[in-house]
């Protein structure tokens, strides 16, 4: 195998998120469903056999030691001598958007290149590798929407309707680490079990926007994040002012809204310059999943 082409490295959505919690060594406890969409990023890997570990920015050009390239270099630790790579990265998703894109292509690369260096190192093991990149990275190589607690290391997967939505991304972006170390975050919700979440599941039918598993708890970045990033309020307003209940995804700065079930009320209206809107399907598993075992 001398290269594989068209690669998907889906984004997701946190359908809530709450801070349980903190660390003594100072990392927060969380709560989250994450919830894959079809908004992806894609990447193409060629074998090279000088050694050599290279990147191809197709689209936006990213920086030059991201995700990508440490992900390739932290498994090239187990591939023979002389395996190299070069990774073309067609971004898609935008960044600092909440939405996991870095973690999510780190996840993509980790998967072709143990495939195309013939590793077959088990998923348990490809997971301690990216939870040494990022908290959401094992979320992505487990391929499945899931119930994530700790500091994003627990991971449980779970069913969630299907649905589309709209997704928003406002030009400006939030830095992680300023509303993290913001003293007016809350870090105290009471714990959620993971059965209140499966009973608003059941509701795969409601007619209401907003019901059932998609208006479960809160995200308690969001206030945080509406101070330092007034774009974020704006692009819940706007999408309040169509009928929809929105909610910041992550971090942010993107935020969502579960859409109609009739087509003809899924239409949105013209968004302000700058923005990027979609209308996104969620999935059921990720596209490469059983990649790795």
């Amino acid at each position: 195998m001398k290269a594989i082409y068209d690669l998907p490295a889906p984004a997701k959505l946190n359908l809530f998120l709450h801070i349980t919690g903190r660390r003594e060594d100072g990392y927060h406890l969380l709560q989250s469903v994450f919830m894959l969409i079809d908004w992806c990023d894609t990447l193409h890997v060629e074998l090279r056999r000088d050694g050599q570990l290279s990147r191809e920015d197709l689209t936006t050009e990213l920086p030059p030691d991201d995700l990508v390239l440490r992900a390739a270099r932290a498994l090239q630790a187990h591939a023979a001598p002389g395996q190299g790579a070069h990774i073309g990265v067609a971004k898609h998703v935008p960044a600092q958007a909440g939405m996991g894109g870095g973690s999510s292509d780190a996840a993509t690369c980790l998967l072709a290149l143990n495939r195309l260096w013939q590793l077959d190192l088990p998923l348990s093991r490809l997971a301690e590798i990216g939870l040494g990149l990022g908290a959401d990275v094992p979320f992505f190589l487990g391929g499945r929407n899931a119930w994530v607690e700790g500091i994003g290391e627990k991971i449980r997967p779970v069913s969630v309707p299907p649905a589309r939505f709209a997704v928003v991304k406002p030009p400006e972006g939030i830095d992680t680490r300023s509303i993290f170390s913001s003293p007016e975050l809350q870090r105290a919700t009471p714990v959620a079990i993971i059965s209140g979440f499966a009973a608003d599941s059941e509701q795969l039918e409601a007619p209401h926007l907003g019901d059932g598993v998609y208006s479960f708890g809160h995200n308690d970045l969001q206030p945080v994040a509406q101070r330092l990033c007034p774009a974020v309020t704006d692009a819940i307003e706007w999408l309040g002012a169509q009928g929809l209940q929105a909610r910041m995804t992550g971090s942010g700065s993107s935020v969502f809204a579960k859409m109609p079930q009739a087509p003809h009320e899924a239409q949105l209206a013209e968004a302000p310059a700058g923005w990027q809107v979609r209308q996104c399907s969620n999935l059921a598993v990720h596209p490469l999943r059983g990649w790795a075992t």
